[in-house]
């Protein structure tokens, strides 16, 4: 990560939500396939109740990313999907707990549907002991989908993907990685193309003192 790249991603870390308008984008399954459809009706969890803030919304976008890139705001706990003519998808998520998030911008280097979890050294040290991989399904950590986060050609560990835990939806809970709801990282899959950026605004606490690529 380039020290200027960083510099100016920090000095335009603004608060978004004061300047969107936003419009509640109406339900659609429209994305998902039969497996989709199949595993979702037998999930192994309850189905929490979003707060609407952090349901999928259409919304005003007054920053500069070209149409195809992906934004998230970790104080707001907002992801953005960059549409085309000053307007975003903006998806609710879970972000990383403060010592573990990550900031910077990347590339989706790798997309993956219902993919297998494959617990890192550090995690089973923390959280484990886990199976060394654990199948896709909907009790697999990740979700419905993935999308993993490049820096140039070196897989960063941290992805976007989606939740066996819905009501952490909208806190900062996650050992650094970025939580959807499984409709809503469907949706965003269906969307997000290989290679588009992922911008990664840090907290603004950070902002105001420093801060690096973690990854």
């Amino acid at each position: 990560m380039q020290k200027s790249l960083l510099t100016g991603l920090l000095a335009i870390a603004l608060p978004l939500a004061g300047c969107m308008q936003a419009t509640l984008a109406p339900p659609s399954d429209a994305s998902l396939t039969p497996r989709d459809r199949q595993l979702l009706a037998h999930a192994p969890y309850a189905q929490a109740s979003v707060p609407e803030q952090y349901l999928r919304h259409v919304v005003d976008y007054s920053r500069k990313e070209r149409p195809g890139s992906i934004l998230v705001d970790t104080d707001a706990r907002y992801l953005y999907y960059v549409l085309p003519d000053g307007k975003a998808i903006r998806y609710g998520v879970a972000v990383g707990e403060e010592a573990m998030a990550f900031s910077g911008v990347a590339q989706v280097g790798r997309m993956a549907e219902w993919p297998d979890w494959i617990p890192t050294a550090e995690i089973q040290a923390r959280l484990g002991p886990y199976p060394a991989r654990v199948p896709g399904g909907p009790a697999n950590p990740l979700g419905a989908r993935a999308l993993y986060l490049y820096a140039g050609n070196k897989d960063t560990l941290y992805r976007i993907h989606g939740t066996n835990q819905p009501e952490y939806i909208g806190q900062a809970i996650s050992s650094g990685c970025i939580r959807m709801r499984n409709e809503d990282v469907i949706d965003l899959y269906g969307r997000v193309k290989q290679g588009s950026m992922v911008v990664v605004l840090p907290p603004r606490a950070a902002a105001e003192t420093g801060s690096r690529w973690r990854g």
